[in-house]
């Protein structure tokens, strides 16, 4: 057998069986006896895959979206699940197009939920993305407090050119994210992907948990079409954020 994944395996059924409280990694190495250090090792490659998260240096560590994704469990943010899931697929109804939920984890963007269209040719998104390289991921960047944004660019440097023109600089990226939260809506035109996207904030009360990003092949974003996205995305928005709140 091999120790190490049995330990690892260890860390998740303790975080597992706190029933979605925090533990912290001098909880975790005292209940399971071992040192701080293996610990730290092991959980630090847990939260890279997504089977942890790490929600504050005093408060630790809880289970995260790829542990719930192994078994299609909806408890990952159940509550955006419950009040999205509906309100999506009407959107994707009413525009014949995919649409997303993202947050940000791990320094992510990662798809909570996915409405596919019926459309013979759609765009495709992959679960986890660069932030800057995605319509919600971008939106999310702009609503983080200063201190949360500095420390995701210490971590993940500035976006390249091909990524996201514009924005190599810090005060060019501070520049597109002041434009993002004053127009409560950030527009992508992803030129090597020849897709587009289009994501606008879902807050609880004042405060914006996910983006709701509605992406499509960019031969059918049509000037006519990209106003009926905007019109239905705010809708749509509207309706998820009025129901968590």
């Amino acid at each position: 057998m091999v120790q190490v994944i049995i330990r690892g395996f260890d860390i998740l059924e303790l975080v597992a069986n706190q029933q979605g409280q925090a533990v912290t990694l001098t909880e975790i190495s005292e209940h399971l006896g071992l040192n701080q250090s293996t610990s730290a090792n092991i959980i630090k490659t847990l939260v890279f895959k997504g089977y942890l998260e790490h929600i504050g240096t005093k408060k630790g560590y809880r289970l995260g979206p790829a542990a719930f994704k192994l078994t299609n469990e909806v408890a990952y943010g159940q509550d955006l699940v419950s009040a999205s899931k509906a309100v999506m697929e009407s959107l994707t109804a009413r525009l014949s197009e995919s649409c997303i939920i993202g947050v940000l984890r791990n320094n992510k963007r990662y798809t909570l939920i996915l409405v596919n269209s019926a459309q013979s040719v759609q765009a495709q998104t992959r679960s986890e993305l660069n932030a800057y390289d995605t319509a919600s991921g971008r939106l999310l960047l702009a609503y983080l407090s200063p201190y949360e944004l500095k420390k995701f660019i210490n971590l993940n440097g500035l976006p390249a050119e091909i990524m996201w023109p514009g924005t190599t600089t810090t005060d060019q990226l501070a520049e597109k994210l002041d434009k993002i939260r004053r127009e409560g809506i950030v527009f992508a035109d992803h030129k090597s992907r020849h897709t587009k996207g289009f994501a606008v904030p879902i807050f609880t009360k004042e405060t914006v948990v996910a983006g709701l990003c509605v992406f499509l092949p960019e031969y059918r974003c049509t000037p006519a079409k990209q106003t009926e996205i905007i019109t239905a995305l705010r809708e749509a928005a509207n309706q998820i954020s009025a129901q968590l709140s």
